[in-house]
């Protein structure tokens, strides 16, 4: 699973550490990096056990779209490489730049909602 944003100091970041909690296989990515995950994001997902303190973002490559299998994007616009015969989701979520941590922590539980229902979407039928 691929999450990205423009950033990837935020949605992106959330996302795919909740993915990984969810124990899925998950990369982030933005099309124009920022120098670090904004603060809020790194507190309120401390919150939950997640550590993002040492992340750093990371710039989109076309080969973290070749390596996914689903990729959702929040917000990047045609910024995102779309490639032939992938799977893409865009989820309209608010930036969390300049959101206070109550924001950030509803932001926080859409991606996880969304998440419960995509993985459960995923799962085979038995």
């Amino acid at each position: 699973m691929l999450f990205v944003c423009v950033q990837n100091a935020g949605r992106s970041q959330i996302a795919q550490a909740l993915w990984e909690q969810l124990g899925g296989s998950a990369r982030s990515a933005g099309s124009a990096p920022a120098d670090e995950v904004h603060p809020a994001v790194v507190e309120v997902m401390e919150e939950v056990g997640v550590d993002l303190s040492r992340s750093t973002p990371r710039k989109l490559e076309r080969e973290d779209v070749v390596w996914a299998d689903l990729v959702v994007t929040m917000g990047c616009g045609d910024a995102c490489p779309v490639l032939p015969g992938k799977r893409y989701l865009d989820w309209e979520l608010p930036d969390p730049v300049g959101l206070c941590a109550d924001e950030v922590r509803e932001l926080r539980a859409v991606i996880e909602n969304r998440l419960t229902r995509l993985r459960s979407d995923l799962s085979p039928r038995t």
